[in-house]
């Protein structure tokens, strides 16, 4: 038998077919900025020069990490694209940064195109609610890298900020407060512990008293964007610093943003702790220490406003429907 790419495990013929499911996608999310379509070498995207004055490009990429595994075992693929947009644009929001486009990078073990679309579709959706043109990406098939039904993910998001209007911690100062935000439940960070403890004890599927939903649904919850939350702050009050509580939990991820001469105090016990998180120190003995390290506990995304700002803060939030909590201090 002649050897061909498909034998080998390549499907150019899936890529096409992938490429024509997704197009309409990408496109639904294109503004007029976008100056290209899909399948060019590369994105072309125009600056508007008469809205920026003096722009700095701001840029993360990052992944979902093994989130992606419940996912698999749940055989649901239409979250996790929104997972790792709406965590792109957070990681940018927090310095004050405009999110304008995002690139993506999908790796299939074997590419089946409706679940390439059920990603794509994620990702789109995402794009769209946070005002980001989806603009290009690239889909690899590698047979022998990863098993057949599992793909990996990672995503770039570039915006714009002005120069002056950098958000970095900077005029963080003793005294300010640290006003936090919900969580949707994990996010995007600390599943290899969660598996190791829930997974290999229950099913997916399998419920909890703790739990409305299974255990599987309750770990896919998508991971939040507050760039609508992060707007409204900085807009009309003078925010000393955002915080994305990522990888790190809250004191890893807001000492970034706070000069080294000066620490945090939190209040652990200012707001209630989602029962997902319960269930997990729960069920593995995991102790405090070690869950305010892995996880963000319920609160996603932290403010550090002046004491002064703090009743302008939660009105502001009151207005959009968030509730802001005080959760501590900088001393």
């Amino acid at each position: 038998m002649d050897s061909t790419y498909k034998s080998a495990g390549v499907n150019i013929q899936a890529g096409n077919e992938t490429v024509e499911k997704i197009k309409s996608l990408a496109i639904s999310t294109f503004n007029k900025n976008v100056l290209s379509g899909i399948g060019h070498f590369g994105a072309f995207y125009g600056i508007d020069l008469n809205k920026w004055k003096n722009p700095v490009l701001v840029s993360s990429v990052d992944g979902v990490g093994t989130k992606l595994k419940v996912a698999f075992a749940m055989d649901k693929h239409d979250t996790i694209g929104q997972d790792l947009v709406n965590h792109c644009v957070n990681d940018i929001a927090v310095c004050g940064a405009e999110p304008q486009y995002f690139m993506d990078y999908l790796a299939f073990g074997k590419l089946f195109p409706e679940k390439a679309e059920q990603i794509i579709k994620g990702f789109s959706i995402a794009c769209k609610e946070n005002n980001v043109a989806l603009i290009g990406g690239e889909t690899a098939e590698m047979p022998g890298l990863y098993d057949e039904n599992e793909y990996d993910m990672s995503g770039t998001i570039v915006g714009f900020v002005e120069r002056e209007k950098i958000i970095d911690g900077r005029n963080v100062k003793k005294g300010d407060v640290l006003i936090g935000y919900k969580s949707t439940g994990l996010h995007t960070n600390g599943y290899s512990l969660v598996r190791k403890i829930l997974l290999e004890k229950f099913s997916v599927n399998d419920k909890h008293d703790l739990l409305e939903l299974s255990i599987g649904e309750e770990l896919l919850k998508i991971h939040r964007s507050y760039l609508k939350l992060i707007w409204e702050l900085k807009e009309n009050i003078s925010v000393k610093a955002f915080s994305h509580i990522t990888g790190g939990g809250i004191i890893g991820n807001t000492k970034r943003v706070v000069p080294k001469n000066l620490q945090l105090k939190i209040d652990w016990n200012a707001w209630e702790v989602l029962p997902i998180f319960k269930l997990i120190q729960q069920i593995g003995k995991v102790t405090d220490e070690e869950m305010r390290e892995v996880f963000n506990l319920g609160i996603g995304l932290i403010a550090i406003v002046d004491k002064n700002d703090v009743d302008k803060t939660f009105s502001l939030s009151n207005k959009i429907n968030e509730n802001g909590i005080v959760i501590g201090e900088v001393i």
